[in-house]
């Protein structure tokens, strides 16, 4: 199975792809929500919730406060956009 390209919208990619691609980026799924998955880089950690119409992230203990920090970034935009807003961190 081919992963459509980079600049194609989230929500024309199948579900299995979407999950291939957040497994690339160091994502872990919850074996008991599967619509919940969790990172942790360097410096960050989040956890990713695929919503509805939407993937909901909740960057835990974010830099400089410490507070967690809630983005929500709509299916529409492209897996190369996505990525670049929710895995470069906070």
């Amino acid at each position: 199975m081919v992963m459509p390209s980079a600049d194609t919208p989230l929500y024309n990619h199948p579900l299995p792809d979407i999950e291939q691609w957040l497994r690339e980026q160091g994502c872990h799924q919850n074996s008991e929500a599967l619509h919940e998955w969790h990172v942790e880089k360097t410096d960050w950690q989040a956890n990713i919730a695929l919503d509805v119409d939407s993937i909901v992230v909740r960057y835990l203990n974010a830099p400089p406060v410490g507070e967690d920090v809630q983005r929500v970034f709509k299916y529409s935009l492209s897996r190369q956009d996505l990525e670049e807003a929710i895995f470069s961190g906070p």
